[in-house]
């Protein structure tokens, strides 16, 4: 198939396919192999929710209803888009019989709108709103596929997980934070084989983009003043945006602020002394005279003591790409990490959130199997001895350069297969 992404090539057979679709999933269900008509999007997705321990029979549960669903919806972000969503694509669901649903980034249904008779028919498995559909709940299906894996995705018939699913086909895409990239939950469309085809999933995608612009107009963000921005990713020295400017912060002062930045609530001295010195012979004295060399930079608006602490919130480019990689956003993680943090700092607590990071995203990497982000991963000037990647990468892509390069790593390195992590 030419674009994995779509469920079904023009001019292909949706009755042939399904029932391709359905001895694919039972020989996956029964001996846990994946026959190769598959699609790779797919057969991620029922590798992922077999892990998770779904099985193929199972149903959604209701998490929230009533009183708690209100008040849940009142407060989330997509509330100030759900006109925009009945808008674009209200008259579609309804004309072709078909359902409008918007998840949250856990894959809980907030709104199912439509056709009424087929949202009857949707009430009795359960897709309704206050529903769980994640894809580690209930398996592959389009809007909680779109959350996990942070992309547009068409799920047809029978590559639903769940059986009781299979006669339904629907197409889904996230929506951003346009500030902060974090995945808000999806937009999905949700009806009969019809929907199978590439234009209703360039639908939902250009509806998911509307939103985050217009996400975007209702909530502009702040002046540069108002909110301090730090770079810690990929240099020694960090960059601090205040009030306009940017300023170069020494290798001290940018560990000592990429802590206070991840501790709102504040640190102590012997908190902070034990964070960013090595040598346990430093005295209380030596980090006060670093800390108000800090306070003279940053000026007594920013900064605080008694616990020494930020008095208001710094944006950084370590805490966007641990937001996109909690949410599931991978590749979107992967875009925003531009390199190591303070990869020169040897300060402990430093240490631990540089190797924290960098061991979440190459195992999610690892997991995600995506050949081309693995690829950008093992050419990266800080993980281009990663033997983990490079061998996960072979996997995905058997070529000589590839392989060589794995000969070569494993022959550099001299571990033993058996001592070496997958």
């Amino acid at each position: 198939m030419s674009d994995p992404w779509v469920a079904l090539e023009p001019g292909a057979d949706p009755a042939e396919r399904v029932r391709v679709l359905r001895r694919a999933h039972e020989t996956f269900t029964t001996a846990g192999t994946v026959p190769r008509p598959v699609r790779s999007v797919v057969a991620d997705s029922w590798r992922r929710s077999a892990r998770a321990g779904v099985g193929p029979d199972g149903s959604a549960r209701v998490e929230l209803s009533d009183g708690d669903l209100g008040a849940y919806r009142a407060e989330h972000p997509l509330a100030r888009v759900m006109s925009l969503f009945r808008e674009l694509m209200g008259t579609f669901a309804a004309d072709g019989e078909h359902l409008l649903a918007v998840c949250d980034a856990h894959g809980r249904l907030l709104w199912v709108e439509g056709h009424p008779v087929t949202r009857r028919r949707a009430d009795r498995m359960n897709f309704v709103p206050g529903a769980r559909w994640a894809e580690s709940a209930v398996g592959t299906n389009a809007p909680g596929t779109a959350v996990a894996v942070d992309r547009p995705v068409q799920v047809f018939a029978a590559e639903h997980f769940i059986r009781q699913v299979q006669p339904w086909t629907c197409a889904a895409a996230p929506v951003h934070d346009p500030r902060t990239g974090q995945v808000l939950g999806a937009v999905d469309i949700t009806g009969g084989d019809g929907l199978a085809h590439p234009h209703s999933l360039g639908f939902v995608q250009a509806v998911a983009r509307a939103a985050e612009s217009q996400l975007a107009l209702l909530t502009p963000p702040p002046p540069a003043a108002e909110m301090p921005g730090l770079t810690v990713l990929g240099r020694d020295e960090a960059v601090l945006r205040l009030g306009g400017h940017r300023i170069r912060l020494g290798r001290r002062h940018s560990e000592l602020l990429v802590l206070l930045a991840r501790h709102p609530e504040g640190l102590t001295g012997d908190e902070l002394l034990c964070a960013v010195y090595e040598d346990e012979s430093v005295t209380p004295v030596t980090l006060r005279a670093e800390l108000a060399r800090l306070r003279r930079l940053l000026g007594p608006g920013l900064f605080a003591s008694r616990p020494y602490r930020l008095t208001a919130p710094v944006e950084s480019d370590l805490a966007v790409v641990e937001r996109r990689l909690e949410a599931g956003a991978v590749t979107a993680a992967v875009a925003a990490y531009t390199g190591p943090l303070l990869p020169g700092s040897q300060a402990p607590a430093v240490v631990r959130l540089r190797r924290r990071l960098a061991d979440g995203l190459r195992t999610a990497l690892i997991a995600r199997r995506d050949p081309d982000l693995l690829a950008d991963w093992a050419h990266a000037p800080w993980s281009e001895d990663d033997l983990a990647v490079w061998r996960a990468l072979a996997s995905l892509r058997p070529t000589p350069a590839v392989h060589a390069r794995l000969a070569g790593l494993e022959s550099e390195l001299a571990l033993p297969e058996s001592r070496v992590p997958r």
